[in-house]
Order: C-alpha cells, then sequence, then structure tokens
C-alpha cells in the first residue's frame, strides 16, 4: 500500500508506530486524538502542524538520535507541516528528563555551533523544503518575569517531585535545582506558540509532552496537542539506550561500511526495535518481516543483511549501500579485506599507539592500548602486541573486526 492511498485508519497505525507511553490507555486516547485531528484537518483542508523540539548539547547525531525525525518525515509523506525545534533557550536549563544529577549547562557559543550540525545532519531524513527550522528563543526570551510566574502558577511542586529522576536525588539529598523544573513548562510553552496539533518526542519526554505541554495548552486557551513519545533505540548490545558515552552508539555521519558492521554486530533480539524506529518500512512490511523471521521463511542473517542494507541506503545512498554489503560479505564471510580502503602516510618516529590515534582508528590512546593487549591490532596479519614499538610500516592495518586502512 502506498502512502498516498493510506485510508485514515492506515495513516494512524503508521504514526503511531513505534509509539510508546506504558500506558495502553494512554496510548489509546493518543491514537484516538490523531484519528479525530486528522479527519477533522481533513474536512477543513489543511494539513496538521508538527514538531519536535531537538536541544543541540552534542555536536553530532547517531541513530538514536534520529528516531523522532523519522517520525517527522513520516507527518511529511502524508503532507503536514513540520517544525524542527531548536531548542537553544531550553538548553540555557537543560533537560533534566531520565537523569539523576543536574545537566550541565552550555554556552550560547556551544549551543549555536551544535545547532548548525543537528540541522545540517538532520536533513538526510527530513525534507529541507518541507521544513520549518524554528529556535524557541524566538519566543522564550520575550516572556517578563510576570508571564513566568503566571505559566509556574499551572504546576505544583509535587507534580515535579513525583518524577523519578527528581524523587531519587531528593531522598538522597542531592540538589534539585529551581530552574530545572522550568524545563517542562519552556517546552510546552513552546507547543503553544506552535500552536501545534502533534508533538513528537522520545518516552523520556512523556512528562513533559503528555501532562506539561497539553495542560499549559488547555490553560491558554488553545486545543492540546497529540503526543507521539517514541520507544527508545537500545545500542549495538541491544540492552541498553544508544549512547555515545557507553560505546554502543552508530553515527549517522560515519563511513557506510562502519555502519553496516555495526548494524549487523546488533542482537537478533533487537531487530524488531530497529525495523520499527528507524527504517522507512510501513507497518505491514514490518509485520512481515518479522513475520518472515519467526516462521523461519528468513534466516535472522539475511533478515539483519536486509536492515542493514535499508538503514545506510537512508545516510549514504543506495550504491554506497550496496558497497558496504559487499565489503562486509568479502571481509567477514569470505576472510577477505575490503576492496577500497582509506591510506594514511606513515610519519617518522611514530609508535604504533600514534598511528592508531592519529589515523582516527581509535578515540583515546587509553582505548588504542586496550584494542592492543586485547590482540585487536594487526598489520597484513600480523599481531602488532607492543604498543610502544616503532611503527612496522606499510601494509593494511586492522583494528578489530571492521576497520582498515592502507598505511603508505
Amino acid at each position: 500500500m502506498s502512502i498516498e492511498k493510506m485510508t485514515i485508519d492506515e495513516q494512524v497505525a503508521y504514526l503511531m508506530q513505534g509509539a510508546e507511553y506504558g500506558d495502553d490507555q494512554v496510548k489509546e486516547a493518543m491514537a484516538a486524538e490523531l484519528k479525530e485531528r486528522l479527519i477533522e484537518a481533513k474536512k477543513e483542508g489543511r494539513a496538521l502542524k508538527v514538531y519536535c523540539g531537538y536541544d543541540p548539547t552534542a555536536p553530532d547525531l547517531h541513530l538514536g538520535h534520529t528516531v523522532t525525525m523519522r517520525k517527522l518525515r513520516q507527518f511529511q509523506e502524508l503532507g503536514h507541516e513540520v517544525t524542527f525545534l531548536i531548542g537553544d533557550y531550553t538548553s540555557l536549563v537543560g533537560d533534566p528528563s531520565e537523569r539523576d544529577s543536574l545537566r550541565p549547562r552550555l554556552t550560547n557559543e556551544q549551543i549555536k555551533a551544535n545547532a548548525k550540525t543537528y540541522s545540517d545532519q538532520a536533513f538526510k531524513i527530513l525534507d529541507r523544503e518541507k521544513t520549518s527550522i524554528r529556535y524557541n528563543s524566538e519566543w522564550l526570551s520575550k516572556l517578563t518575569f510576570a508571564d513566568v510566574i503566571q505559566i509556574s502558577s499551572n504546576f505544583t511542586v509535587q507534580q515535579f517531585l513525583t518524577r523519578d529522576n527528581f524523587a531519587k536525588r531528593y531522598r538522597d539529598n542531592d540538589a534539585v535545582y529551581l530552574h530545572e523544573f522550568f524545563y517542562a513548562w519552556m517546552q510546552g510553552y513552546d507547543a503553544f506558540m506552535l500552536d501545534a496539533d502533534v508533538q513528537v518526542g522520545g518516552t523520556d519526554q512523556l512528562f513533559n509532552i503528555i501532562t506539561a505541554a497539553r495542560k499549559l495548552m488547555t490553560a491558554l486557551g488553545k486545543k492540546p496537542n497529540i503526543g507521539i513519545t517514541m520507544g527508545i533505540l537500545p545500542g549495538t548490545d541491544g540492552e541498553v539506550r544508544m549512547s555515545k558515552s557507553l560505546g554502543n552508539y552508530i553515527p549517522i555521519s560515519g563511513d557506510p561500511t562502519d555502519m553496516y558492521g555495526k548494524l549487523m554486530s546488533i542482537p537478533d533480539k533487537a531487530m524488531g526495535v530497529f525495523s520499527r524506529l528507524v527504517t522507512r518500512w510501513t507497518p505491514a512490511e514490518i509485520s512481515q518481516f518479522e513475520e518472515d523471521i519467526a516462521s523461519g521463511k528468513c534466516h535472522p542473517k539475511d533478515a539483519k543483511m536486509a536492515l542493514a542494507k535499508e538503514i545506510v541506503t537512508i545516510y549514504h545512498g543506495p550504491d554506497q549501500a550496496d558497497k558496504a554489503q559487499a565489503d562486509f560479505i568479502r571481509v567477514f564471510q569470505e576472510q577477505g579485506q575490503p576492496e577500497e580502503m582509506d591510506q594514511y602516510q606513515l610519519k617518522d618516529g611514530q609508535t604504533v599507539l600514534d598511528v592508531l590515534v592519529d589515523a582516527g582508528l581509535t578515540d583515546s590512546r587509553s582505548q588504542a592500548r586496550r584494542l592492543i593487549n586485547q590482540n585487536a591490532v594487526k598489520l597484513d596479519e600480523e599481531k602488532l602486541t607492543d604498543p610502544h614499538q616503532a611503527f612496522p610500516g606499510k601494509g593494511v592495518l586492522q583494528v578489530g573486526k571492521r576497520h582498515f586502512i592502507r598505511i603508505i
């Protein structure tokens, strides 16, 4: 079924795909409201106003960051108006959701630099011509102290202290700062100012979207927005959320062969959630994908290759995806080397440790030492075991299973 021919019920299923609320009744209520709003918009001949806010707290995006962007793209495909909201003002507070400690505040310069890379990378998913980019400083910076008092009066301290992260810090006598309470209503005020029909976010934003934004929009005289809170993408370990700090992340701007290899490393049990959160597949296609695996019609390895190819295609195009798949087959199934690889010019006096770090094969010298100690570093199939030895010379340097570079 093509997207253009979807019925309203099929559109609701498509747009609710991957959404989680921790409560079936809430999910059913949001789906019912979404259906009602879609019918209403169709009668009025208008598009829904949909947005998601992004606090630019880091310069680079990984696959976990793209889950909500994929949902925005689905709304675009159905003809709705999408706003990519950069939270340059909410970043000054720092989102306390799902955190057990105060989030460090960023400088204006850090926020602006990160925002530029966020928006550039977002257009690997979003349609640039159909996306409005806004900054919430447009309205939050103009609030008076009287406005802050009026808006804050819609919430109680008890509402915030029932949240697990605040409650834990309070019980442990860790500081809970007053300005952290502002974050939820600041996000709600964003929805009000954008006159949003739908707000997309992660399940860590459940309180901010379902409670704060809907309450504030109602209090300020607008119809409450519909919250679509997306499930959290696990990392390559298939267990905990994807995170750069945990090392289980897949960058979207990296090498396509590396992306393909990392996707092939995810456990079989994680294929379903990856298919629902970060592919372009419809609910029917995902159901067939999972059914074929469960019935044995499709071997898990073949299913994972199809999943990896789909995701690499999104960010690097079909040609690069084909090449990444061919490289994977050659390296892992035929025990060969990639046909093409980057080159590194060896410098006089460099040690093995120097080359690993300078060539960008590791993030740090300590990581490089660990890989050497794990016998994961080879030059032309010969293991390099001494991090401080002079680098032997030219050849193909392999780090781990997926990283190859030609030393010249």
